[in-house]
């Protein structure tokens, strides 16, 4: 089953052409990729590129692919198809294909993108692949086309945007925490009896107030400066069909 990723941008279609296609540009905003060159090509012919994903310190994943754009359609739309692939024994993506494409709506433009790929590494790879790292890679595709969003409509920088995403998601994570431990603290200890320094967590000493704390660290919606990947559309409207542009990438 195949990754399907939209987000509506209010900005003008060069903008977010420029900003998707420039590579300089593209991986500062794409989460999955940590580089991305274009490589050298004779004129006429598809352009080829190589990207890298730094996995750990000291450890990158590292693949190549080829892409083309049409810049120009009667029907006002842009496409961008591609074709990846990577041979290092790490990465469990062996190869794949996907599009990008980009709707004028008359507010701003409709940007989505549809992608499949075969993982390696047989059997296992199909359950890790089908259990983790398809989801995963589905909300880091959300996540980056809302950050790129951020981008093109409020002027905060990707780097911002991800600072801000870590700052709400350390305060989230710490009421978790804290309600969590003040449910043990609780459950186990005379409240009279607790020392000073764990004091505050005594707020979360109820069941009641413990899951309250937890669900609403869960579940309420990020603060409009910091990417979700819930704002972005993550099923097809309707069964998408890959564009003929990929026919020219085969081989």
């Amino acid at each position: 089953m195949g990754l399907y990723i939209e987000t509506r941008v209010r900005a003008d279609l060069e903008e977010v052409w420029a900003r998707t296609q420039d590579p300089a540009l593209h991986q500062r905003w794409d989460l999955r990729f940590t580089e991305i060159d274009y490589l050298p090509h004779e004129e006429g012919e598809p352009q080829r590129f190589r990207y890298a994903t730094r996995v750990l310190p000291g450890l990158t994943v590292a693949g190549t692919g080829v892409s083309a754009g049409e810049k120009e359609r009667p029907d006002g739309t842009r496409t961008s198809a591609l074709r990846f692939a990577s041979p290092h024994p790490l990465s469990l993506i062996a190869e794949g294909s996907g599009y990008w494409r980009y709707v004028p709506d008359g507010e701003g433009v409709r940007f989505l993108t549809g992608y499949d790929y075969r993982p390696r590494w047989g059997r296992p790879g199909a359950l890790a692949d089908r259990v983790l790292f398809r989801p995963l890679m589905g909300w880091a595709t959300a996540w980056s086309f809302d950050r790129l969003r951020l981008w093109l409509e409020r002027d905060i920088t990707p780097e911002r945007a991800l600072r801000r995403w870590l700052a709400e998601a350390g305060v989230r994570g710490l009421t978790i925490v804290a309600a969590c431990a003040g449910l043990v603290c609780g459950a186990l200890a005379d409240p009279a009896g607790v020392p000073a320094q764990l004091a505050p967590l005594a707020l979360f000493a109820t069941p009641v107030l413990a899951v309250s704390a937890v669900l609403a660290a869960l579940l309420v919606p990020p603060l409009p400066g910091t990417p979700s990947a819930r704002r972005c559309l993550r099923t097809a409207p309707a069964r998408a069909r890959a564009p003929r542009l990929l026919a020219t990438l085969k081989g």
